[in-house]
């Protein structure tokens, strides 16, 4: 595990040069979902590709860039799947981004998770590592080093209400009205990484994109996006549900399936539990 995380850190490190030498335009393809490709996308899953390739206890890596699961080491013991930029679309506009890692034993499943890493590529670039607890690491003179340990709190104070609203069904529309009215506080910049951080690092608060009218199973997708940050929550001491179910008791069929989701600290995901398990 150790030598996995290592690749990530060096990864890492090419990319935040890649984000800010690289080139923020479109390319002409679109991944396997649908979405159209940024350079960055293509050029950061090249890097992370070309450094897992090289890591004899990796067994396969599946990337949200590509359509099919690629075998490494026939004897490795680990999977990986991976989002290489994550929020890619907001570089151009010199917002946060991220990496985030799953790993995975055996099979790419919720059950089999053991550990996730995501990197945020902020003013800061700062690393999140989550095995039996969550710990939060800083590059510091081209080294991470270790900052804190991630806990939430029962309840938090931030929501961050994603996906199209006017494709929610009425009842969430409600729930957000109704969080919003209780004082919780606006943080969504359309980056599921620096929000997710953002709400780990301030001690909780709701981050929810749910399914809608034009995307009932959600837009995030299970193995690289909401899998590892459930895990992460649910070590910090939080909860990850779809709004009825934990997300990682959740069945896998594909390899790039998606799944609406709710991460947050104890109190908000209940009272979205509360709110949900009466609209079923």
């Amino acid at each position: 595990m150790q030598e996995i995380i290592k690749a990530i850190e060096e990864s890492a490190i090419k990319i935040k040069h890649l984000i800010q030498t690289g080139d923020t335009e479109k390319s002409q393809s679109e991944n396997s979902t649908g979405d159209t490709q940024l350079k960055l996308d293509i050029q950061s899953d090249e890097i992370i590709e070309a450094i897992f390739s090289k890591i004899p206890t990796i067994k396969a890596i599946v990337s949200e860039e590509q359509d099919n699961i690629k075998n490494i080491n026939k004897d490795g013991e680990f999977l990986i799947a991976y989002d290489p930029l994550d929020g890619s679309s907001l570089v151009d506009v010199n917002l946060s981004v991220g990496s985030i890692f799953g790993i995975y034993k055996n099979e790419f499943n919720a059950q089999n998770i053991v550990a996730s890493v995501y990197i945020v590529f902020g003013p800061r670039v700062e690393m999140v590592v989550t095995t039996d607890d969550v710990k939060m690491y800083r590059l510091l003179d081209s080294e991470f080093k270790f900052i804190q340990n991630i806990k939430l709190n029962e309840k938090g104070k931030l929501n961050a209400p994603g996906s199209t609203q006017n494709c929610w069904a009425p009842f969430h529309k409600q729930l957000i009205d109704d969080i919003f009215n209780d004082g919780y506080r606006l943080r969504y910049s359309g980056g599921m990484v620096p929000d997710l951080h953002q709400i780990l690092l301030k001690g909780g608060g709701l981050f929810s994109y749910p399914g809608t009218s034009d995307k009932p199973k959600g837009k995030l997708r299970q193995l690289f996006e909401v899998f590892p940050f459930a895990l992460t929550f649910e070590k910090a001491g939080g909860m990850a549900i779809d709004g009825y179910q934990r997300v990682l008791d959740i069945t896998t069929t594909h390899i790039h399936d998606t799944t609406p989701c709710f991460f947050g600290s104890n109190s908000e995901i209940n009272r979205v539990l509360e709110v949900y398990s009466k609209n079923v």
